[in-house]
């Protein structure tokens, strides 16, 4: 498990990254249509400033925390999803980044002063506070990757992503369980490559196996790209139906993205070569 401090300094930097290109943009853009029909990009950074704040509430009240989410979630869950988009649209771009600035901020003050090994609520299980860092730069991550396609950007992948992929391989089980599917006894062997040379395997000596880059596994269990627009090399059954249903965030199944049928956002093709991580 990589040191807490580690963590939070990487999703610092996931969020600023994704600042940086925030920061460029027009009036106009924040307008734009991104692949998570129907969310702009207003939408996708007013979602990320909502949860951010309510992950600092999470830990900071958490009876308060609760309480809302036992109030809300009874309800209608998407209505849930959509309050801080609602709140988003009210204000103006400039308004609505200085909105996530200051709940990032906050965030990442909180993070620091819980202990790694924490347990914080959240929506559905606990989560290890090391888990609940993860998630932030998850969402972050995925969420700047519909904002980059609607302005038809390429980025540059990190080695950040590797803890995204290992949410996702801790997520597994969950996968299965949210469709209502046995999840299978057998682990899946995960084979991934990164920036300059990195790789890291999962579950050596399980029989089945995803192998390829970090960055086109993260695109796939975060429901970012079908996985038949990926260069991954899935092998056996129940690699199949994992990358079928993979899914790394809290909530009912996602819609996922259907395979070379999106006219209106190109195909993803990861344009690295590197070697095959070994054990």
């Amino acid at each position: 498990m990589r040191p807490m401090r580690e963590l939070i300094e990487d999703l610092e930097a996931e969020q600023s990254d994704l600042d940086q290109i925030l920061t460029g943009l027009e009036d106009g853009d924040w307008d734009l249509p991104t692949p998570a029909v129907p969310w702009t990009i207003r939408d996708t950074v007013s979602h990320l400033a909502f949860f951010d704040e309510r992950q600092t509430q999470a830990i900071q009240d958490p009876a308060g925390f609760a309480e809302e989410v036992n109030q809300r979630l009874t309800g209608d869950y998407d209505e849930y999803m959509t309050i801080g988009i609602g709140r988003g649209r009210a204000m103006s771009p400039s308004e609505v980044l200085a909105w996530w600035r200051e709940a990032r901020a906050e965030g990442l003050t909180a993070f620091a002063m819980v202990e790694p090994d924490s347990r914080l609520a959240w929506y559905g299980p606990a989560m290890r506070a090391t888990n609940a860092v993860t998630a932030r730069l998850m969402e972050t991550w995925a969420h700047g990757q519909d904002i980059a396609e609607a302005l038809r950007m390429t980025r540059q992948p990190t080695n950040r992503l590797f803890n995204v992929a290992d949410l996702g391989v801790k997520t597994f089980s969950w996968s299965f369980a949210n469709r209502g599917l046995p999840a299978p006894e057998q682990k899946v062997r995960v084979a991934l490559r990164g920036v300059g040379g990195r790789s890291r395997v999962w579950n050596d000596d399980a029989n089945d196996s995803v192998t390829g880059p970090v960055e086109e596994f993260c695109l796939v269990v975060t429901q970012r790209i079908n996985y038949r627009d990926t260069h991954l090399v899935i092998e056996g059954e129940i690699a199949q139906k994992w990358m079928e249903v993979a899914q790394i965030f809290a909530g009912p199944p996602g819609p996922g993205r259907p395979a070379r049928v999106d006219d209106d956002f190109p195909i993803y093709r990861a344009a690295h070569n590197a070697a095959e991580p070994s054990s």
